[in-house]
């Protein structure tokens, strides 16, 4: 941020509010039903159910949909998922908490080694949903069928990422300390000659 002419101690509020846009998007990727669709739009499958209704179903017994569940790769996708929007939320507390005063910069890099461990649990989940999910429901028995992961799925990938970076930015943060507290003398890309 510093070789861009910005100053730390104007910027610094610049990753909570990133960790702030990771929490919807991981809502998203929990509660949405977009997570795989077929080309023919007969079935569409979330995080929680499989649906084989024309233009997917609301995820009830009742429209015979099926939950995911009844699966232990299925629990082990959502448990994982869950778990990192829940640390993902704790970090974002604690971020506003870490900015605040010079005696709270050591958690800086708490907060980074939290989030990414909440990556590295999305990462999993993320992984798990579609081997598995292809695995056990066989979808290159029809080739003429083609399933796309969908929108849900793409933010699930989309909150990874920013944890990711985030966790990156607050494990260097504590190197700019003087920085961040405004304490730094001023520096010059250029000299007089």
């Amino acid at each position: 941020m510093l070789r861009c002419g910005l100053a730390c101690e104007r910027c610094r509020w610049i990753l909570p509010m990133l960790l702030l846009s990771a929490i919807p998007f991981d809502i998203i990727a929990l509660a949405g039903r977009g997570w795989l669709q077929s080309s023919n739009h007969i079935e569409t499958s979330s995080l929680w159910w499989r649906c084989m209704q024309e233009g997917g179903g609301s995820g009830s017994y009742e429209e015979g949909c099926l939950s995911l569940m009844e699966y232990a790769w299925g629990r082990a996708a959502a448990a994982m998922l869950f778990c990192g929007f829940i640390i993902l939320v704790i970090c974002f507390i604690l971020s506003f908490f870490a900015l605040c005063g010079p005696q709270m910069l050591v958690f800086l890099r708490v907060i980074g080694g939290l989030l990414a461990l909440a990556a590295v649990f999305q990462i999993i989940s993320l992984v798990i949903y579609p081997v598995k999910y292809t695995q056990t429901f066989r979808l290159h028995d029809n080739p003429g069928v083609t399933y796309i992961y969908n929108w849900a799925y793409g933010f699930g990938w989309a909150a990874t990422i920013i944890e990711l970076g985030c966790a990156f930015f607050f494990c260097c943060l504590p190197n700019y300390e003087d920085d961040l507290l405004g304490n730094a003398k001023p520096r010059y890309f250029y000299t007089s000659a």
